[in-house]
């Protein structure tokens, strides 16, 4: 995707209108994963796969159609039939495709995405790739850029959200702030996805496709300790999207076979390795780091180096006799009192878990919850809107 939004961003300086098609859902074993993208240009050039070849012959024509027209559509791709000429896929996946003509005027959005990438910063593009026929929009007329098909013309609106800032509109106020609430839970994993609303919002799963596309990396959990608890915390990261490494300076506890759900499992000192990555480049301040290792020649040196750093959160395991002697070793290694604050330790919320599973619940939930500001209370304890302002 880096290569193709390039490529975009260079032709829409030039002044110069494209097709774009991106893969916004798949089902089964389809060949490129939602967010994949495909450019055709004016002169016919081709930037980018969404297949690995088995529909871009259409797709290509499709493009040149939209590019002329400048109607987008959206096309569902299945398994081909037994016509060597019919179109589909042979792996026995399906895939969606929405195929949009990008014009030069979206050049500031594209601007300001290119900027934050610049910057390693995260963004996301929010598309409304369909809308259900049976839906009266009634929203006082048809905006402009109606096209048959779509008397609201919503197809191919965007917003983009970089940093703190989203501009473009979807059409509507509450639909703008429902997308970009939801839009933000998906740029914090560093996964593109489909969301579905009404027309002015509603979470009912009817009404508007929307697709965000996200320009990020998914953020980091770093597991140090490779016990039991680490294997459920391992899991429940990959669950929530985050790419997930374990470390411990003991080889034969360390290993893939233990932890099939991380995407890395590495033989270190925690401190060191933590270190090199931070030196790295590779930790910014979406990481978040679970320190279950129970060994203060382990814990101490990485809890001083971890809350010397802003990440999005720090925690460590143990009791609270553990909890108060870890406290005195890192104040005694020059942590302050705005540090010190940053560790959640005893790790997780109180819901009274015991196993591995259930104590991984609970670091999930703090996690969740120090990431969108919620109070972990029962929410029918609380008044107001579910979910907290963004």
């Amino acid at each position: 995707m880096p290569e193709v939004f390039d490529e975009v961003h260079r032709r829409c300086r030039a002044g110069e209108a494209v097709a774009l098609a991106t893969v916004v859902a798949t089902w089964r074993s389809a060949p490129q994963p939602p967010g994949a993208t495909m450019l055709v240009a004016t002169d016919g050039t081709v930037t980018g796969s969404v297949s690995g070849g088995c529909v871009e012959a259409d797709l290509y024509e499709r493009a040149h159609r939209v590019l002329d027209t400048g109607v987008p559509e959206l096309i569902r791709y299945g398994v081909s039939d037994d016509d060597a000429y019919a179109v589909g896929l042979t792996c026995g996946g399906v895939l969606d495709v929405f195929v949009e003509r990008i014009e030069p005027d979206a050049l500031a959005e594209l601007d300001a995405v290119a900027v934050a990438r610049r910057a390693g910063q995260p963004a996301a593009v929010v598309t409304c790739v369909a809308a259900d026929d049976g839906e009266v929009p009634g929203d006082g007329g048809d905006l402009p850029g109606a096209v048959p098909g779509d008397p609201a013309g919503r197809l191919g609106r965007r917003l983009v959200l970089t940093g703190d800032q989203v501009t473009g509109s979807l059409g509507a106020e509450r639909l703008d702030a429902a997308a970009t609430a939801d839009a933000l839970g998906l740029l914090a994993t560093g996964h593109s996805g489909m969301l579905r609303y009404g027309y002015h919002g509603q979470r009912r799963g009817t009404g508007l496709s929307l697709f965000v596309a996200v320009h990020a990396t998914p953020p980091r959990m770093i597991v140090f300790g490779a016990i039991d608890f680490a294997a459920a915390v391992a899991r429940i990261g990959a669950f929530l999207g985050y790419r997930v490494t374990v470390c411990d300076a003991r080889p034969v506890f360390a290993t893939a076979r233990r932890f099939p759900e991380a995407d890395e499992v590495v033989v270190q000192w925690p401190h060191r390795y933590l270190g090199a990555e931070l030196d790295a480049g590779r930790v910014d301040g979406r990481t978040v780091v679970c320190v279950l290792t129970h060994d203060p020649k382990f814990d101490v040196p990485l809890l001083a180096l971890a809350l010397r750093h802003r990440l999005a959160y720090v925690g460590a395991m143990g009791s609270r006799r553990t909890h108060d002697e870890r406290h005195k070793r890192l104040r005694e290694a020059g942590l302050d009192a705005a540090q010190l604050a940053r560790l959640a330790s005893p790790i997780g919320l109180d819901l009274g878990g015991r196993t591995p599973e259930e104590t991984a619940v609970s670091v999930a939930a703090q996690i969740v919850a120090g990431r969108w500001g919620g109070t972990g209370h029962p929410l029918t304890a609380l008044a107001g809107p579910i979910h907290h302002p963004v």
